[in-house]
């Protein structure tokens, strides 16, 4: 009895610092997000920029309110510069979701000449990052007239190698007795792919939105490049427009990504479940 007593109370303590770690690394993580919608709070410039440097910079005092957020919906159009990202985000991450898990499907589940291949292809795609493409890029758009427009800053990235990664290991490890049952019930290769591997394949689906979400909602450098008006720039490209200013409005600028960031945090916290699954699926480590 004892034996069992003080092995309960050495798992009790192992939880408990376990426990602890895990705060103070959630703390450690949240530090920037708290200093920035804090700061965007804090009507007093003076007052805020003093506080970048210590510990005041994390507490909600002195004058606080929204004139921030009323400052930043003055001084540019906010509402189409969200509405732009949004619909970028949206258009680019739902056609993504269907060519890559498509493509990943052909590759998983079927048998043809240069399978092989195109697998070792999009493994090799996966390190190429698009700085060294976007030259070569920017040159074919430019002869395809797609200079400040939507198509030009998501038709390229419809397609994506680690995303068809992600979705090729997740589908290569679902038994294939459930395409052939429903390969003998008649059904055709998209139907098994609609009705057999998508629902089982949720979790996966939830991972890549996640991360193509992250990538796609503070993409920078491409959407500098392409746009010239603010019809089509997103939110990355518009924040420029306070850090040109001098006197920079520190109060405005936390207001600004404030309101970018909470969007993508409410996105990962609506799919961390299922994006936990397909880590633990795929075996692929954070």
């Amino acid at each position: 009895m004892f034996g069992a007593g003080a092995w309960r109370a050495q798992q009790r303590i192992e939880r408990f610092l376990l426990y602890l770690a895990m705060t103070i690394l959630a703390l450690f993580f949240l530090f920037p997000t708290v200093f920035m919608i804090v700061s965007s709070l804090k009507s007093d410039q003076l007052q805020l920029i003093s506080d970048m440097s210590g510990i005041m910079g994390f507490v909600p005092y002195g004058d606080i309110g929204f004139d921030n957020y009323f400052h930043v919906f003055r001084e540019m159009p906010f509402g189409r510069y969200f509405f732009n990202s949004v619909f970028i985000l949206v258009t680019t991450i739902g056609g993504g979701l269907f060519i890559n898990s498509m493509f990943a499907f052909a590759l998983a589940r079927l048998h043809f000449t240069g399978r092989g291949f195109l697998v070792s292809a999009v493994i090799a795609l996966i390190i190429i990052p698009i700085e060294s493409v976007v030259i070569p890029m920017l040159l074919m758009v430019n002869q395809l007239g797609w200079i400040d427009s939507y198509q030009v800053q998501i038709v390229p990235f419809i397609g994506h190698a680690f995303s068809i990664f992600l979705f090729y290991q997740f589908f290569i490890g679902i038994p294939k007795d459930f395409d052939e049952a429903a390969i003998i019930d008649g059904a055709g290769y998209y139907t098994v792919y609609a009705r057999v591997i998508a629902p089982l394949a949720k979790p996966v689906f939830a991972s890549v939105a996640i991360l193509q979400g992250i990538q796609h909602w503070g993409r920078f450098l491409w959407p500098l490049m392409v746009t010239r008006m603010e019809t089509y720039r997103p939110l990355p490209v518009a924040i420029q427009q306070f850090f040109s200013q001098d006197p920079k409005a520190w109060g405005a600028i936390f207001a600004f990504a404030s309101m970018t960031t909470v969007p993508l945090l409410i996105l990962f916290l609506l799919f961390q479940k299922w994006f936990v699954q397909s880590v633990a699926s795929t075996g692929v480590k954070g």
